[in-house]
This record gives C-alpha cells, structure tokens and sequence, in this order.
C-alpha cells in the first residue's frame, strides 16, 4: 500500500490537550465553531465537518452533551439531532445535488468508533461513480473541493434554513 504524508492528522490522533489529557474532539465551546468547523446548531445538537472526510461534504451530526451511549441520550437530544440530518439531507440535496447519502452511527470499537467517548451520526454525501478506480485501485480517495470551500457552502445554506 502507498504511503502519504498527512502530518495534520497527528492532532486528531492523539488529541491531547497541553496538559498531556486526552481531550474529546467533539466536546467544543461554541466561540469556537467557525474555527472547528461547526455548520451549525440546533438545541442540545450541532453539526460539524469531519476533518478527515470519505467524501467532499462528510458531515457529523453530534448531541453537545459528552456521552458515548446512544441510550443514554434523552429524546430531547435524539430529536434535535436527527432534526439536523433531516435539514442537512435537503441542503445537500438542493446544494450538491447527490444522488444519495450514507447515514449511520458506529456505535462501539468494534462497529467501526474511531470516537467511542461521544457518539455521533455521520452523513456522507454520495454521487453515482464516486467510487472511481483511485478509491478501488490505488486506495486512495479524491476530495474534489477544498474544506473550506465546502464549509463555508454549507454553513451559508444552514443559517438560510434556519431563519
């Protein structure tokens, strides 16, 4: 398998803290959400740009209490957070024109957690053949719009949706 350099990636892999702390990337002030990337927020959940995407658009939908139980989530939680889905599946749908999306939660380290502590929905965008030979051959993705470009369409989209 090729190799590539992503030095960035470190802070996401140890996610420490100056203090030598693990730190929960996901617990966030909100002063801080254009900084962290954050779309937008809805009552007791927000919506923020996985840093490290599967596809242009790769969001999380992500309650702001700190748990990593889906049960131990109140109804009030689960309603604001599958309130965001719903409106970032027709932003993405009248934005990026999709042709579907991908809609889960990876509950536990054997699901696939890459974040056990704070359980999270993701939303991943997807397009008819963006499954190309570069993902299937050389194990490698293409992002064909830059972050910031993607947030910034986003975000724009959100605050219209929630006036």
């Amino acid at each position: 398998m090729d190799r590539i350099w992503a030095p960035w990636r470190m802070e996401y892999i140890t996610g420490a803290t100056s203090k030598g702390e693990r730190k929960c990337f996901l617990c966030i002030d909100e002063k801080d959400d254009d900084e962290l990337l954050v779309i937008g927020r809805k009552g007791k959940a927000f919506v923020i740009m996985n840093k490290f995407p599967y596809t242009n658009g790769h969001i999380m939908v992500v309650p702001i209490r700190h748990t990593g139980s889906l049960e131990d989530l109140t109804d009030e939680e689960l309603a604001d957070m599958m309130k965001l889905v719903k409106i970032m599946t027709v932003i993405f749908k009248e934005e990026f024109n999709v042709d579907g999306l991908n809609v889960g939660i990876n509950i536990g380290r054997a699901a696939g957690a890459g974040l056990e502590e704070h359980v999270h929905i993701h939303v991943v965008p997807r397009w008819f053949g963006d499954a190309n030979f570069m993902a299937v051959i050389g194990e490698t993705r293409v992002i064909s719009e830059h972050i910031m470009q993607t947030y910034k369409r986003l975000k724009e989209r959100f605050i219209e949706k929630m006036q």
